[in-house]
């Protein structure tokens, strides 16, 4: 059946300036005063997000979104109602624009994801439950056309597929009586049912490589797969399901699902990582991006602003996620969560939400990443403070507390001997009350360091602490 188409790091190495103990405290002093005079301690936000909007979808969300590369992207919406059909829309130019380039018919009525292998050949995979729909469906020219693929069985909905090449596919279904992980490698003409109820009803599976790869089901009785041999088998892990799932080689890998895990052997066993949580902040990771080894983005958390409503944030990491960092884009258009995190490399990405729009960066997104602050009292102190860190030394983490007493911008900043911008630790506008943050020098080098807090844009203090590892 042919189916027609009608349209930052910001990490600073102070290797080679440690503060050695033979420094005398008038040298020390000193220091601290040229660095209080001769440094400018202002730091212009930059935003480096910049709004993007959907085309008109009478009222559809997204429910997937695919870039093969900086210009070329698609998205496609999900079932709605039986007399509805599917959006396919497209951009040629980073997602400065989309527009329309399929709309489905009763037979091909919504889709759960689309995933694009070249700039010519995609697939979409989803539909709902009813006699002749279309679950999956193949393009060879860049989505101009769809054409559909035979599928298992033509009464149950996919929820998610693996595209290893054109005639390599994984498809998780996850229908109590009819589901499981199926396999096909020849495009589609014939099909392999690998895991079957009540071994695993999958809503989500990752494939490494055309050998290596998990199924998972993350709803209902939460349950992890593996398979080494290409799905000929799959044997249980100790632990949940999946939302999202990414492995930079065969032993290290991310997966979500409220939170984030990591894996050192394979997904044997799993840790679960620090994600910010604190003020105001809902904390929570759906989907996430790795750009390498070291860097991700993730989504799926919020931040209330009382009186403001919420806005949707942006996790970040540059070690793996041994610390996580967060950032609220600098955007005109506050969108309350996103859910699709998309990076090419390490300046281009993009973070879409369901159905309004998104966000998206060529020079690798804000400059501000932030630490959750927590509250430790509302009474309303007597004076501005900002007070010793402690421990002090420290290593690799230290509490740093401050307090104010009336509803200011409070931005609390840390830098080297040198005076150079380490981090920024706090940059929000807070009410009245106690609060510490923690910061972790887990990337830096031993030495001396300074904090300085700013209450509506003027330096309040400016206080030293030492990092010694």
């Amino acid at each position: 059946m042919n189916l027609e188409s009608n349209k930052n790091n910001v990490n600073s190495n102070t290797s080679k300036n440690k503060l050695g103990d033979r420094f005398s405290s008038a040298i020390f002093y000193l220091s601290i005063l040229f660095f209080i005079i001769g440094f400018n301690f202002s730091d212009v936000m930059v935003g480096n997000w910049y709004q993007q909007f959907l085309p008109n979808l009478n009222g559809r969300a997204i429910s997937d979104i695919c870039f093969i590369d900086s210009v070329n992207g698609w998205a496609v919406t999900p079932y709605t109602t039986q007399n509805d059909s599917v959006l396919i829309i497209r951009t040629t130019n980073r997602g400065d624009n989309w527009f329309i380039q399929f709309i489905g018919t009763a037979q091909f009525p919504g889709m759960n994801k689309i995933k694009f292998i070249n700039t010519n050949t995609g697939y979409c995979c989803g539909a709902y439950l009813f006699n002749g729909s279309t679950q999956l469906v193949k393009t060879t020219n860049s989505g101009i056309n769809w054409f559909s693929l035979n599928t298992p069985d033509p009464f149950f909905e996919i929820d998610d597929m693996q595209i290893i090449s054109e005639d390599t596919i994984y498809l998780a279904v996850s229908s109590p009586s009819s589901g499981g992980v199926f396999f096909t490698s020849n495009g589609g003409v014939n099909w392999v049912r690998q895991v079957t109820p009540p071994g695993l009803n999958p809503d989500h599976i990752y494939m490494y490589n055309s050998r290596i790869g998990f199924a998972g089901q993350f709803t209902g009785a939460p349950r992890l797969l593996k398979t080494t041999n290409s799905g000929m088998n799959w044997f249980s892990l100790n632990d949940t399901g999946f939302t999202d799932m990414y492995f930079t080689d065969s032993l290290t890998g991310w997966m979500s699902m409220g939170w984030m895990k990591k894996t050192t052997n394979g997904g044997l066993n799993w840790e679960r990582q620090i994600i910010p949580e604190g003020l105001n902040i809902n904390t929570g990771i759906s989907t996430f991006s790795n750009i390498n080894k070291d860097t991700i983005w993730a989504v799926g958390g919020y931040k209330f602003y009382p009186g403001n409503g919420i806005r949707g944030i942006l996790y970040h990491t540059t070690n793996q996620g041994v610390n996580w960092l967060y950032q609220v884009p600098d955007t005109s258009f506050h969108l309350p969560t996103y859910y699709y995190p998309r990076f090419i490399n390490k300046l281009t990405g993009w973070a879409y939400s369901t159905g309004i729009g998104g966000i998206h960066t060529t020079n690798g997104g804000d400059t501000n990443f932030l630490l959750p602050v927590k509250s430790i009292s509302s009474e309303i102190p007597k004076e501005f403070k900002l007070e010793q860190n402690y421990p002090n030394p420290f290593n690799p983490e230290t509490i740093i507390r401050f307090q104010i007493n009336r509803f200011s911008d409070v931005r609390l900043m840390v830098y080297d001997i040198q005076g150079k911008q380490v981090t920024e630790l706090v940059n929000q506008r807070y009410s009245t009350g106690v609060y510490e943050v923690n910061f972790n020098g887990s990337n830096y080098s031993s030495g001396v360091y300074f904090y300085s807090l700013y209450i509506d844009g003027k330096i309040l203090s400016t206080k030293k602490m030492l990092l010694v590892k």
